[in-house]
């Protein structure tokens, strides 16, 4: 069986020239970043040319970039930080429900400390109205935190007048822009943030290895306690391989970005042309126009054509096609999806849903082949359905 992965927000697989550049920093260059002998000054080299280029590719200085583990650290050093950091009663937290569980379960957990959290709701599209944020901005926020680009429906949100929102009453800002850089233009300067978070294993490179950009003068203070690594904000042994290894995952996918964005704009719209074909009653999640080129959120209507969600995923990989129903971080729980729910999808349409994402991999042949196998695995399920609930009103 030929197997299609469809799953590109989860992970991407390594790109083999992103392995080449840090295969060396496994075994011949090898010193600890924080020594002062030869082995630990070629070490610090190779991270702080890392560094600088990361920060280039977005507009960032050198010293604004702090290596992470990942988006889960990044967004959780980026709020906790912040929070830490504020004076007086300027403690608050604004964000909005269609965030990512490193933002939200991060929020949650705070505001059982006394931490005052307000969660907005976003509209049918998943983003946030300025009119809303501009009403929930208090002289008591600190902190401002909503996503660049969402990482379920593909929804690309207007940050830049966010960031405006929050300074203008006197709060920081800070996005997740896991899933946006390396996919459309990252700029710091132009989104006008304080905060923002990266990881590397959304571009091709290595799982492990994330990214925060923190403007110069923005207070943060660490979240973990040892060494004085990353400039005392972030303790702890730097991976060298792995910086070397975002550094490059991240300039390849910025120098390829308009071409590929261009060719995984094209398969996902033709994927789209060909469901709404054979499912006239489909719902498409998301903003239809301001989106991400790679991401397609379909889900089916409980009220015409209900299914069960789980047996969608689980049928697809069945016929060879890796989707899933959700984030990567949740949809192993087969929860409806809270960002949908956030939508206003009701708990069963947003449990029928799938979310395809598209990659370097992936031709028009996968396209034509998931369309194929999707009316294939509707049926099965349609079919399963109709006999369970015959065999509930006892006609078997």
């Amino acid at each position: 069986m030929r197997r299609i992965y469809l799953d590109h927000t989860a992970t991407t697989p390594l790109d083999a020239r992103v392995f080449r550049a840090m295969e060396p920093y496994f075994s011949e260059t090898f010193g600890n970043a924080s020594s002062i002998h030869r082995y630990g000054r070629e070490a610090r080299q190779a991270l702080e040319q890392s560094r600088a280029a990361i920060a280039a590719l977005i507009g960032a200085e050198p010293g604004e970039i702090y290596f992470t583990s990942g988006g889960t650290e990044g967004d959780n050093l980026a709020i906790r930080g912040v929070v830490a950091a504020a004076v007086g009663k300027r403690r608050g937290i604004v964000t909005s429900g269609a965030e990512h569980h490193a933002v939200l379960d991060t929020c949650e957990n705070l505001a059982t400390s006394g931490v005052p959290v307000t969660v907005l709701k976003v509209n049918p599209a998943g983003s946030v109205d300025a009119d809303d944020l501009r009403r929930a901005v208090l002289p008591t926020t600190a902190l401002v935190s909503l996503m660049h680009g969402n990482n379920e429906v593909g929804t690309i949100s207007p940050v830049a007048g966010y960031a405006d929102i929050a300074h203008t009453a006197g709060a920081l800002f800070h996005t997740d822009a896991v899933q946006t850089a390396g996919r459309i233009p990252v700029d710091v300067q132009k989104l006008g943030v304080d905060l923002l978070t990266l990881s590397a294993h959304k571009m091709y490179g290595p799982k492990g290895i994330g990214a925060l950009y923190v403007k110069k003068g923005t207070p943060l203070e660490p979240i973990l306690r040892g060494g004085g690594q990353e400039r005392g904000r972030r303790p702890g042994t730097e991976n060298v391989a792995l910086a070397v290894g975002f550094a490059e995952a991240f300039r390849l996918s910025v120098a390829e970005m308009e071409a590929e964005s261009d060719r995984l704009r094209r398969l996902r719209n033709r994927l789209e042309e060909l469901i709404r074909a054979a499912f006239p009653g489909v719902i498409v999640n998301g903003d239809p126009e301001i989106r991400l080129p790679h991401i397609l959120n379909i889900s089916f209507d409980s009220r015409t054509m209900p299914m069960e969600g789980e047996m969608l995923v689980i049928n697809m990989d069945l016929h060879g096609i890796a989707v899933t129903s959700g984030s990567a971080c949740t949809s192993g729980s087969m929860q409806p999806s809270h960002v949908l729910l956030a939508m206003g999808r009701d708990p069963a349409t947003a449990k029928a849903t799938i979310r395809f994402s598209f990659g370097r991999m992936n031709t028009e042949a996968d396209v034509d082949e998931t369309t194929e196998a999707l009316k294939q695995v509707v049926e099965e399920t349609r079919g399963t359905n109709r006999e369970e609930r015959r065999e509930k009103r006892g006609e078997r």
